[in-house]
């Protein structure tokens, strides 16, 4: 392992270490114990999974607690208006227009974030504690204020973090973050469940049962994101050394799931936004709108599906451009066999790639709320997300993908630094 990998190595686990340290610094004025004894209550419902996401800020109302999820909800939107206007779409392609649409998704992330912590902040003028006493410390317009102004610093902090991790470390920064807020619940989750045994809530049978299928699960991902289709391509004018008569063949992989697993985090952000305006809200209508989304309901998870087919469909046509792929086969004299050059081959590959998709999406969708059914089926206080085991196992794929491509690298720098 050369240097500049340790390096970089180095510093995704120095900035994850810094989001870590974020998540126990606390609003001001705020009550941290009454907070962690509302959310021990509601640890199965909407706040429990935007809580999951944040790598517990939430339950200590850390200046953290709105999480990454406003900046990816401000990507969404402007990837929407992107496939709507082509003069965005143009922007995205050029190099001063990239960096003007990043700034444009700056200021969209600073708007959302200041409405989801006005939200939060107004919401827990009305908590109280066991024993009565509230959850703001100071004067409520003051924490107001103050509350939204830590939040805002909060976001931003996290989103310069995920922007240096893949700038200057290993992976994509954002997907981290969520990753590594997922995985630092993994041991309390564990001490729960064993707590659990002890006290007879859960039968051992039941855990081995629920870790039976999270196996399944994780193996399953593993089986389908490994899988692609592989499309042969001729060069007529390449010719292999041996063999000046044999043309060589190579391929165009296609993979099943185009998208990867940004999906599932673009459903989960789309999901939780209205979930964190609601849920601060007293009104009871509003309450019974909060509870329909409840994430331990059978209607939040039919809605995750759809909408992860959607995303799945609307990523994989921003990333998988055939007509591009088209045209740099015919400029380099490449043409897949029984398929004509130009507008045909577009065709053929759109056609192949819509057929992964669907299978993909699909796939997306049950991993994301099939383990859930299942758990629900057998009646156990556990709260399990495919979701979750989803993005963990995909963020931790692409990662030592990457990690492989950088030992590739420096093998053939040092290679042809040699000579060789």
């Amino acid at each position: 392992m050369n240097k500049q990998l340790i390096n970089k190595i180095l510093i995704t686990m120095g900035f994850l270490f810094l989001y870590r340290l974020l998540a126990y610094v606390p609003v001001p004025g705020v009550d941290t114990a009454v907070i962690a004894s509302f959310f021990d209550s509601h640890a199965g419902d909407a706040l429990g999974l935007l809580n999951m996401f944040s790598g517990n800020a939430v339950e200590r109302l850390s200046i953290i607690s709105l999480g990454i999820m406003p900046y990816i909800t401000a990507s969404i939107i402007m990837e929407l208006l992107a496939a709507t206007f082509p003069n965005l779409a143009q922007m995205k392609k050029e190099r001063d227009g990239m960096v003007k649409y990043m700034q444009i998704i700056r200021y969209a992330t600073i708007v959302i974030t200041l409405i989801q912590a006005v939200g939060v902040s107004i919401g827990l003028q009305s908590m109280t504690g066991p024993t009565g006493n509230s959850a703001i410390l100071v004067d409520h317009n003051t924490f107001i204020i103050v509350s939204a102004v830590s939040m805002l610093a909060g976001t931003m902090l996290l989103m310069w973090i995920g922007e240096q991790i893949t700038q200057s470390g290993i992976g994509n920064g954002i997907s981290l973050i969520i990753f590594a807020g997922i995985v630092s619940a993994i041991p309390s989750a564990i001490g729960q469940t064993i707590s659990m045994v002890n006290t007879g809530a859960m039968s051992f049978i039941t855990v081995l049962a629920i870790l039976a299928l999270i196996l399944a699960t994780v193996g399953i991902i593993i089986y389908v994101e490994l899988g692609e289709r592989r499309i042969p391509v001729t060069y007529a004018k390449k010719v292999m050394m041996d063999n000046q008569n044999k043309r060589v063949m190579n391929y165009i992989p296609i993979k099943v799931n185009l998208s990867g697993v940004i999906p599932v985090i673009f459903a989960s952000a789309i999901l939780m936004f209205p979930m964190t305006v609601l849920s601060s809200s007293s009104n009871p209508t509003i309450q019974a709108i909060a509870d329909v989304l409840n994430p331990n309901g059978y209607f939040f998870n039919v809605l995750t599906f759809f909408f992860v087919v959607f995303f799945a469909y609307f990523y994989a046509s921003i990333v998988f451009n055939a007509k591009d792929i088209s045209d740099n086969l015919k400029r380099q004299g490449g043409f897949i066999p029984g398929v004509r050059p130009g507008a045909s081959t577009a065709e053929f590959l759109n056609e192949t790639a819509s057929r992964l998709t669907l299978t993909g999406a699909i796939y997306l969708g049950l991993v994301a709320t099939l383990p859930w059914v299942i758990v629900k089926g057998m009646g156990v206080p556990f709260f399990f997300g495919g979701t979750a085991v989803l993005i963990v196992v995909q963020v931790a794929l692409d990662t030592m993908r990457k990690i492989e491509a950088q030992v590739y690298m420096s093998k053939y720098e040092t290679l042809s630094a040699v000579g060789l």
